[in-house]
C-alpha cells in the first residue's frame, strides 16, 4: 500500500463508513489514519470498528494508525418551555443556573464555571456562532446581555466564550472513561479538545503513559497565547478550524493556520488540518472549486495531514470524498511550486548529530537522485526528524516496533514498515535494500540513503549515512 505522495488522509469513521466492505474501500482510496469521534457512538461502535481495522491491516499487512478524539467540556444552554426562541438584536437575555426550563426573557445556563468567568464586555456566542451576545451586567448566578446578531437558540444549544477565560479541565469524567476504554482497544493517538495551555497535554500524558500519542486540539484562543509550549508538550497537533473559525474571526483562521503548520514544522510535530475540508460532498458527489484550493492551501503550508469528518462519517460519498482528497493532494504535490515552498520554509537543523545526518541524507538523496531515504528507529524521533527536513523522496521507516509503524503513519512522506532491527552493517544494507524493493519503493539499480544508530537498536542513537545500490 505504498502511496504516490506525501500528504496524509484521516478518515473520520461513522455510520456511513463502518461496515467492513467501506472501511475496506476507504483505506484502498486513500486514508492512512482513521478517526473515532468519541462524541458520538457507543463503545461497542467504536470496539467494532477497531477489529475491522486491525483485520485489514493484517490482510494488507500494512500499519494502520487509530485516532480517538475525546470529546471535551461542552457547554450547552438548558431547556426551553416552548420549544426555540427568537431573539432580536438589541433584546435582553438573562442567562441564570435555575432548573426551570427557559422563556423569552431568561434561559438557563447550567455551568457555574461560566459565572465564575463573566465579565462586562465579554461574548457568548449560541449554536457555532450563529448567534451573538453581549455581557452587561452578572452576578454569581446571573448574567445580562445584550442580542448583537439576532437568530434561532433552542434547547442543548452550544455556547463558546471567545474572550473568557473559563476554568474548565478539558478533561470531563465521560472523557477519563473514554480514554481508558481507548487505550484497552489499542488506539495510537489520542486527540484532546479545547486544549487551553500546556498542562492540559501534560495532565493527558500522565494518564496514557506513553501508551499512545497525544494531540493537542487547538480550537480555543488561549491556546495560540501558548502555542510553542503546547506544541513542545505534544506529540502532534490538530488544526481544529470549526471552534476556532467560532471563537476567532473568520479572517484570522487562515494566517493563524500557517502559522501553527509553521510552528509544528519547526518543532518537528506532525499536524493535521481539520474541519470543512470537503464539507459539500456530504451531500454531492463533487466539492466546490473553493473546497479544492481549501485543502491545496493546507498541502502548500506543508502540513503532514488532512482530515475528513462528516464527509467519510456521516456524508452520501465517503469513498468519493477520500478519492478526491487523493486526487487534489497528488495535483499539489506534482506542482513545481510545492516542492519550492517546501525548500524556501527549511529550517536550519540544530546542532546535534541526529538533526546533522538527517538534513545530510535529504542533501544526498536530492544529489544523487535516491529513489528513497531509510531510516531505522525505535521511537520514531529519527524519522520525525527526517520529514521535519522535507526531501523530495519518500521516507521509508523500519522498525521493530508496530506501535511505532502504526504512530507514524500519520507523518508527512512516511511509508513505515515493521521489521527486526538491523544487526551490523552488512544486514543493515541488506534489509534496506530489501523491504525497499518488496514495498515497490526502489527498483534494482537506484540508490538508497540509510540513516541508523549504532549501536544498533540504542533509541535516539542516529548517528551513521549510508548509500547503498538495491
Amino acid at each position: 500500500m505504498f502511496r504516490q505522495r506525501f500528504t496524509k488522509i484521516v478518515a473520520t469513521l461513522g455510520p456511513a463508513s463502518s461496515s467492513p466492505e467501506r472501511l475496506k474501500a476507504l483505506f484502498e482510496a486513500g486514508a492512512d489514519v482513521f478517526r473515532l469521534n468519541f462524541s458520538h457512538g457507543a463503545p461497542h461502535d467504536h470496539k467494532q470498528r477497531v477489529d475491522l481495522l486491525r483485520k485489514l491491516e493484517k490482510e494488507y499487512r500494512h500499519p494502520i494508525a487509530i485516532l480517538m478524539d475525546l470529546q471535551g467540556p461542552k457547554l450547552r444552554l438548558g431547556k426551553m418551555v416552548q420549544g426555540p426562541i427568537e431573539l432580536t438584536k438589541g433584546q435582553t437575555l438573562r442567562f441564570d443556573m435555575a432548573a426551570e426550563p427557559g422563556t423569552e426573557t431568561r434561559v438557563p445556563l447550567p455551568h457555574p464555571e461560566i459565572f465564575k468567568a463573566a465579565k462586562p464586555d465579554g461574548l457568548l456566542l449560541v449554536d457555532d456562532g450563529k448567534v451573538r451576545l453581549r455581557i452587561t451586567g452578572h452576578t454569581e448566578d446571573t448574567i445580562d446581555t445584550v442580542v448583537e446578531v439576532a437568530g434561532q437558540i433552542s434547547d442543548r444549544k452550544g455556547v463558546n466564550l471567545p474572550n473568557l477565560i473559563v476554568p474548565l479541565s478539558p478533561m470531563t469524567e465521560k472523557d477519563r472513561r473514554d480514554l481508558a476504554y481507548g487505550l484497552e482497544l489499542g488506539v495510537d493517538w489520542v486527540a484532546l479538545s479545547f486544549v487551553q495551555h500546556a498542562r492540559d497535554i501534560a495532565e493527558l500524558k500522565k494518564l496514557v503513559a506513553g501508551r499512545a500519542s497525544v494531540m493537542a486540539k487547538l480550537e480555543k484562543p488561549a491556546a495560540i497565547e501558548h502555542l510553542d509550549e503546547i506544541i513542545e508538550q505534544s506529540d502532534g497537533i490538530m488544526v481544529a478550524r470549526g471552534d476556532l473559525g467560532v471563537e476567532m474571526p473568520p479572517e484570522a483562521v487562515p494566517p493563524l493556520q500557517k502559522r501553527i503548520l509553521a510552528a509544528c514544522r519547526a518543532l518537528g510535530r506532525p499536524a493535521i488540518v481539520a474541519t470543512q475540508m470537503l464539507e459539500s460532498m456530504v451531500h454531492s458527489p463533487t466539492p466546490t472549486r473553493a473546497e479544492a484550493s481549501d485543502v491545496a492551501t493546507a498541502v502548500y503550508d506543508g502540513t503532514d495531514a488532512v482530515m475528513l469528518s462528516a464527509e467519510s462519517a456521516s456524508g452520501d460519498y465517503p469513498i468519493e470524498a477520500v478519492t478526491m482528497m487523493d486526487r487534489i493532494l497528488k495535483s499539489v504535490e506534482a506542482d513545481p511550486l510545492y516542492r519550492k515552498l517546501m525548500d524556501a520554509s527549511r529550517r536550519e537543523p540544530e546542532a546535534t548529530t541526529a538533526d546533522a545526518i538527517s538534513a545530510a541524507a535529504r542533501q544526498c538523496a536530492h544529489t544523487l537522485g535516491a529513489a528513497a531515504i531509510v531510516t531505522y528507529t525505535n521511537t520514531g524521533s529519527t524519522t520525525l526528524r527526517a520529514a521535519r527536513e522535507r526531501p523530495d523522496v519518500r521516507l521509508l521507516c523500519l522498525t521493530p516496533n508496530l506501535d511505532t509503524a502504526r504512530r507514524m503513519t500519520l507523518t508527512w512522506g512516511v511509508h513505515p514498515v515493521q521489521t527486526e532491527d538491523a544487526h551490523n552493517f552488512a544486514d543493515m544494507v541488506a534489509r534496506a535494500t530489501r523491504v525497499a524493493r518488496q514495498q515497490k519503493i526502489a527498483k534494482p539499480g537506484e540508490r538508497l540513503v540509510i540513516t541508523a544508530g549504532v549501536p544498533f537498536g540504542t533509541p535516539g542513537a542516529t548517528n551513521i549515512l549510508r548509500i547503498a545500490y538495491v
